[in-house]
């Protein structure tokens, strides 16, 4: 019997896509989260689910022991990450964990200061074997963090311009990541991951237009007036002001990369953006 293999955040936009593509490869997979019974109840069968979070370090043995490979994401509320998630890389090496697979952010060399690139380096000094999926923009983030506005106000409230992003959906990081959790030849490799081609947020409001069959407008708003809207609808400063950054990344053409990762990992183009839409549209009805 293999030993399972570890997701965090497995009740997230990636980190279900992960097991899901796991389970796919029939391969046993240990689901991390704050929820265990959502987690059954989200996987069902063949799946040990256990409780963590990266604020309660007390849950950290539990969740690594046993493991020799880990799916590792930084929750989007985490900037202190040397002290909530280094002490989970600690962990795994004394575990005897042998590889980190970490959903990294595209251009993340470049960005320093960035919570990623900080424990990509930690994991690069760690010596364990890593994997970094450095992932463009989510599609998936149109159907959880704007879908409100998608769905009650018919438009996409980024400060980003005609700033272009490669995006990509989650399934597709789903099936690299259990690829490079289940195959050899993917120890201390980097994939920049992105979809198809570039599009501006113009460009995406009217592919929602077309799909959905109503008019989706994309307000182009000042920084200013996304940061006061995000506070306003209860966001936290931190939190804000990391978006806001990573906004202005993206208006910068951070993020405007297309590679050819996806198809040559997967033998597969990448899922477009009006494929998404489709099988997503439910959320904005």
């Amino acid at each position: 019997m293999h030993p399972p293999i570890l997701v965090f955040g497995a009740l997230g936009n990636v980190g279900s896509e992960v097991v899901k593509a796991l389970q796919g490869h029939g391969a046993p997979v240990r689901a991390a989260d704050l929820n265990t019974v959502s987690l059954r109840e989200r996987f069902r069968e063949g799946l040990e689910a256990v409780l963590f979070d990266f604020e309660a370090p007390e849950t950290i043995p539990a969740a690594v022991q046993g493991v020799k490979r880990i799916f590792l994401m930084r929750p989007p509320q985490i900037s202190d990450v040397q002290r909530l998630m280094f002490p989970v890389i600690d962990a795994a090496v004394s575990a005897g964990v042998e590889q980190i697979v970490f959903l990294s952010l595209i251009g993340i060399e470049n960005n320093r200061q960035t919570p990623h690139y900080k424990v990509e380096q930690y994991l690069r000094a760690s010596g364990l074997a890593w994997t970094f999926l450095r992932s463009s923009y989510f599609m998936q983030n149109l159907s959880t963090t704007h879908r409100e506005e998608i769905r009650e106000r018919a438009e996409i409230f980024v400060p980003v311009g005609r700033g272009k992003t490669s995006f990509i959906d989650v399934r597709d990081i789903g099936a690299v990541a259990a690829l490079a959790l289940t195959e050899d030849g993917h120890a201390n490799q980097a994939y920049d991951l992105t979809g198809l081609q570039a599009l501006d947020f113009y460009e995406v409001a009217e592919q929602f237009s077309q799909v959905l069959g109503r008019t989706i407008t994309y307000r182009n708003p000042s920084t200013l007036r996304f940061v006061w809207r995000s506070l306003r609808s209860g966001q936290s400063l931190p939190f804000t002001l990391v978006m806001a950054w990573l906004y202005g990344q993206t208006k910068n053409g951070m993020s405007a990369q297309v590679t050819g990762e996806v198809q040559r990992l997967l033998g597969r183009p990448p899922i477009r953006l009006s494929q998404y839409i489709q099988d997503y549209c439910s959320a904005w009805k």
